[in-house]
């Protein structure tokens, strides 16, 4: 069986490179690293693992209304300060609860970027992965 240690990266397909980095930057909270391939990739860094967005004709996400549940999650230290944040920046918080009881627990509220791709903030109180 393969140890794994961590995740290195995932990518995230986005229709503007720029305007992307903007988003993830100034609403999600990553750290730009680098753009390369002619400004159509951008390395981030997202708590220590990196995010790549990678440059893709649009639409990214043929139907929002509908991703059966396909997102990116980010645990974040201050939960009601995060909130207030999108909040402030008009970001619209899609759907709120707080889960307990299962693998992944916590609040959570999911909102989305610029192409549509769901995203979710969580005050993470428990993971099943833990040792």
């Amino acid at each position: 069986m393969v140890a794994l240690k961590s995740v290195v990266h995932f990518s995230i397909p986005v229709s503007d490179v720029e305007r992307s980095t903007r988003f993830y930057t100034e609403i999600v909270g990553c750290r730009h690293l680098a753009t390369v391939a002619g400004g159509t990739m951008a390395f981030l860094d997202a708590a220590g693992t990196c995010l790549i967005l990678v440059k893709r004709e649009p639409p990214i996400n043929r139907t929002p209304e509908n991703h059966g549940g396909v997102h990116h999650s980010f645990a974040v230290a201050d939960y009601p300060a995060a909130l207030d944040h999108l909040r402030t920046r008009d970001v619209e918080i899609t759907f709120e609860e707080d889960r307990q009881g299962g693998v992944v627990n916590g609040p959570r509220a999911y909102f989305h970027d610029p192409d549509g791709t769901v995203l979710e903030f969580i005050d993470l109180t428990s993971y099943a992965g833990t040792p």
